[in-house]
């Protein structure tokens, strides 16, 4: 294992949509889960209308969530796809409903470059997107047009992946981050996650937690999605809904790697477990080790 740099913990200013800005490096940032699905893999059905999915939004800031994710078609293994237009009916009443309010921060959960536009213009700050800009070429340009954030998610999914996991991420991530910079979205614009469960099977995800702090060799923010996903459950024999504590366990542990966001669904949980991260983190700064 590596340890990260000690600058990754330094003040750095994300620049997401319509003006808005985050500060990512003393304090972990929370990305609350907000699927608007019938089949998402722990929550879906939860959000099904649009009242009950704003109702979920505002608790998770209450809880401490800075920004929501909302999405509207389940990227879990073996989900079905759905049109653009079903994808649209799910998220927009949400997004219009949150997109004037200023205590909410919003991301948008799509590969699609027309979902981003409209739910853009609609209100949210940032596009969340598990292809990593590559799965529809307008994507970057639609982000960059917008201003705004791009979060860059790391996939194995129908492609032959290199051997080696970590050089796997970074030939990833170079074809992602060209096509981002070609847009001419910046680099304070840019988050970078390396997907996990997202064609990577138990010990692929053990074995990227355990070398996360190598990736901050891309010199990017990076945001860590391991919430109730599979390998927690074969780790701790709990179903998707029960696998809040051991989400916990793994963010904790990408904080001391240097992770700066979480993709929860659990924010109250992961609030109190990365409070006591990012203390020790404050703490190892502050005094050399031995010293009172």
């Amino acid at each position: 294992m590596q340890s990260p740099p000690d600058s990754v913990f330094d003040p750095v200013v994300l620049r997401l949509g319509r003006g808005r800005t985050m500060t990512l490096g003393p304090r972990a940032r929370l990305m609350g889960i907000l699927n608007v699905t019938p089949d998402s893999f722990s929550d879906g059905g939860q959000h099904a209308d649009a009242r009950t999915a704003v109702d979920a939004a505002l608790a998770m800031i209450g809880e401490g969530a800075d920004i929501i994710d909302i999405g509207g078609e389940s990227t879990r293994p073996g989900a079905a796809s759905v049109s653009a237009i079903e994808e649209q009916r799910r998220i927009m009443p949400v997004i219009e409903a949150l997109g004037g309010r200023e205590d909410v921060l919003i991301s948008v959960d799509t590969w699609r470059a027309e979902t981003a536009r409209v739910a853009l213009a609609a209100g949210a700050h940032m596009i969340n997107d598990v292809w990593g800009l590559q799965r529809e070429a307008e994507m970057a340009q639609v982000a960059a047009d917008a201003g705004a954030a791009v979060a860059i998610m790391h996939t194995g999914r129908e492609r032959e992946c290199l051997p080696d996991l970590i050089e796997d991420q970074f030939h990833w991530f170079a074809a992602s981050l060209d096509h981002a910079r070609k847009a001419g979205i910046a680099d304070d614009q840019i988050l970078l996650d390396p997907g996990f469960g997202f064609a990577k099977d138990a010990d692929d995800n053990l074995h990227l937690m355990a070398w996360f702090a190598e990736l901050h060799a891309l010199g990017l923010p990076l945001l860590a999605g391991t919430s109730r996903k599979r390998f927690i459950g074969g780790l701790t024999g709990r179903e998707a809904a029960d696998r809040d504590v051991g989400t916990v366990a793994t963010s904790v542990a990408l904080r001391l790697a240097g992770a700066a966001m979480f993709r929860v669904h659990n924010v109250a949980f992961n609030k109190d477990g990365l409070a006591v991260a990012d203390a020790m983190v404050q703490s190892s700064r502050e005094k050399e080790p031995g010293h009172g």
